[in-house]
């Protein structure tokens, strides 16, 4: 299981070295069959694999190819509905498909065809290379993964809870401070889970009440970033004393109890302080206050008085004790009172004291803050991916009073970075600017390569991107899904977002774009695929520009509900060769997972040959039909927001490091740190620049 996690997480084994000689036999059969998949050995990892028994390296190898056929989606069988695709679909006329299409829904069979000799596979394409790797490498992407700066998804957390319950020692991976509150929550519950913290272990950890209170969250399997109520189990006695004096050792109990009042008062009733005459007295008074409505003042309350009152000076002094809440106002500060100078002062005073995500996320904001346009886009904190985009209606604000805070946050930065340690030669690849800085993945799908929402990757060589879909019905804790049918959709728009043409299973091939479907299959027993081809010069020449892949669950089962359901493409230079899907020339595969019933992975710009990462769901309930047509003004707003959206990029703030603590040069070769697309640290590494550069 470690070097399932590790191969997938970083491309690396932990291979022990043996006392054998392997026949070259044995290591060039197995590097010819990964090669199929997309993948080969580094050098140092083919050295130690040469020094394996024959029964070793196979056990590794067996392994192996079950990961990395998981990891592609070659795990499974694809049977689309027209097995010579996309040339069947091209030839066949439209009463041929109308037909075929009406025999499946009566009868939820596939039409008969034999599928002919296919040339083979003619693209060229870049192995991933697969490198040796070590336990305290290992220990370090889990530990990396703890520290993160920013919420990390369910696929991190599975991870990190695996190496909790199997490993004896955690001194590795625990590190002194976890930053973030939700991880603290997580961390602190799987090791209560298996045994393996006491209160003198685990207090550091827990500051404040909604530390305590994300723990029994964790405890009750619960969302820990308290975006979503949780119905909490009943605590054993031990627990129950733990979290009250978890809760008890709190400084500003109350107040921070207040901004969950009504979940922290079903907490008290599992709880029960009162029990415990003689202890957990400031629990017992902060969970009466609570529960009889007593007045309290609380800090949040003086600052809104002052808002309302306009009294920009008394607001910012009261924030100037709690830094990050008077950087995460500073914007609603400086509209309120044209004499910005005393606001933008009072900043640069404490912005020492900001953290360095939110000074990263001020410093994008009041660089771009000048600009006019139509939408704010936001990502509401939760486990299902979704995107609010508003009309942006914010007043003006100075430019110089800009300028002066971004430049504040740039000095307040390089400042912080200098300490850490020298970087040496520094080469930082401008590329990067098309990617956005990790804060919050705690939605993000599992997936071949995991970058983060509204980042842009370049399309790689050939004309034609091919979608693919795979999804099974069956049993899921106990319960039938009963019939399941996912359509794979794919809607095309000019550069002013205007529809142009949509290729669904209600349009199969269109008349003047060179697109196509592979079929609508609407029952999945077994297992059911879908593909769509996408030649992009011809649907460039015709205006096109834009176009969504979106996935709609036809039958309303949400996604988790699903014994499983992945989605993917490939980019294909000659798509009538090799088979319909060819792992090596899978460019990602995306677990749809979520508690949605519809889900836009990417949106493709075919004009700037970029593939825009959004991992997203649309709408829980969508209008009438769940397809593409009936979905149009959503997926439409969804696009124009995701493809006009400005958030910090990871370019910023590797160039902030590359001051701070080295020499920037122009050449990679000659440096001694690259940030690049696809050598050094990458934006593909997200875990570790949560931890080591959001520092």
């Amino acid at each position: 299981m470690r070097n399932t996690i590790y191969l997938r997480r970083n491309r690396k084994l932990i291979v022990h070295p043996g006392h054998s000689r392997l026949p070259l036999t044995y290591m060039a059969t197995a590097m010819k069959n990964i090669e199929y998949l997309g993948f080969t050995f580094s050098k140092e990892l083919m050295e130690v694999l040469q020094t394996l028994s024959i029964e070793m390296f196979t056990e590794l190898y067996h392994q192996l190819a079950k990961d990395l056929k998981s990891i592609v989606g070659a795990n499974v069988i694809f049977k689309p509905m027209y097995p010579d695709f996309p040339k069947q679909v091209m030839l066949a006329s439209t009463a041929e498909l109308y037909i075929n299409a009406m025999c499946h829904y009566l009868t939820f069979q596939l039409p008969e065809h034999v599928a002919l000799d296919r040339f083979p596979l003619l693209d060229q394409v870049d192995l991933e290379v697969i490198d040796l790797g070590s336990s305290e490498d290992f220990d370090r992407v889990i530990r990396n993964l703890i520290e993160a700066k920013g919420s990390i998804s369910e696929s991190d957390r599975e991870d990190i809870e695996w190496v909790i319950s199997t490993s004896d020692d955690l001194s590795t991976v625990l590190p002194d401070e976890i930053p973030m509150k939700e991880n603290v929550g997580f961390v602190i519950g799987a090791l209560l889970k298996y045994e393996k913290a006491n209160i003198k272990h685990i207090a550091k950890y827990m500051k404040t009440a909604t530390d305590v209170l994300r723990l029994a969250v964790a405890l009750s399997d619960g969302d820990v970033s308290l975006a979503t109520n949780t119905k909490f189990r009943k605590f054993k006695r031990p627990e129950r004393r733990l979290l009250l004096e978890l809760l008890e050792q709190c400084g500003n109990r109350v107040e921070d109890m207040l901004r969950y009042k009504n979940r922290w008062i079903r907490l008290g009733e599992i709880l029960h302080p009162a029990e415990y005459k003689s202890k957990y007295n400031g629990c017992k008074e902060a969970f009466d206050i609570l529960r009889n409505n007593k007045p309290f003042e609380t800090f949040g309350g003086r600052v809104e008085h002052a808002l309302r009152m306009q009294d920009t000076s008394l607001a910012a002094d009261l924030l100037k004790n709690r830094a990050g809440e008077f950087a995460r106002r500073l914007d609603h500060l400086l509209r309120i009172n044209e004499d910005f100078s005393p606001v933008v002062e009072k900043f640069a005073a404490i912005a020492m004291n900001v953290s360095t995500p939110v000074l990263l996320q001020v410093m994008a904001h009041f660089s771009h803050r000048q600009e006019r346009h139509d939408m704010r886009t936001f990502f509401p904190k939760g486990n299902v991916a979704k995107a609010v985009a508003i009309p942006n209606t914010l007043p003006d604000i100075e430019g110089s009073a800009c300028e002066t805070i971004v430049q504040t946050c740039k000095n307040t930065l390089i400042s912080r970075f200098a300490k850490l340690p020298s970087l040496g030669d520094v080469y930082v690849d401008v590329r990067l600017r098309q990617y956005v800085m990790p804060f919050s993945q705690r939605s993000a799908s599992k997936a071949l390569r995991t970058i983060v929402r509204g980042s842009r990757i370049e399309m790689a060589a050939g004309d034609t991107i091919r979608f693919f879909l795979w999804w099974k019905e069956g049993n899921v804790n106990g319960k039938h899904t009963g019939r399941v049918d996912i359509d794979l959709s794919a809607v095309m728009y000019d550069e002013h977002w205007q529809y142009v043409e949509h290729i669904s299973y209600t349009n199969l091939r269109s008349n003047k774009y060179n697109a196509a479907h592979s079929g609508d299959i609407t029952s999945a027993p077994f297992g059911a695929c879908e593909f769509i081809d996408l030649d992009i010069p011809s649907i460039v020449k015709y205006g096109g520009r834009y176009v969504v892949a979106s996935l709609n669950s036809f039958t309303e089962q949400p996604y988790c509900d699903l014994p499983e359901c992945f989605a993917g493409w490939m980019m294909r230079k000659y798509p009538n060769s090799g088979e319909i899907f060819e792992p090596s020339t899978v460019m990602d595969r995306i677990d749809i997972a979520a508690d949605t019933r519809i889900a836009i992975p990417v949106i493709l710009d075919l004009v700037k040959r970029e593939i825009i990462w959004c991992d997203l769901a649309l709408q829980k309930h969508p209008h009438f039909y769940n397809n593409i047509e009936g979905n149009q003004k959503g997926m439409v707003l969804m696009g124009q927001a995701m493809t006009s959206l400005i958030k910090p990029n990871l370019y910023d703030l590797f160039m902030l490091h590359a001051v701070a603590r080295g020499r920037i040069v122009e050449d990679a070769d000659s440096a001694q740190t690259v940030f690049a697309v696809s050598e050094g640290i990458t934006p593909f590494d997200i875990s570790r620049i949560m931890a080591e550069f959001i520092a």
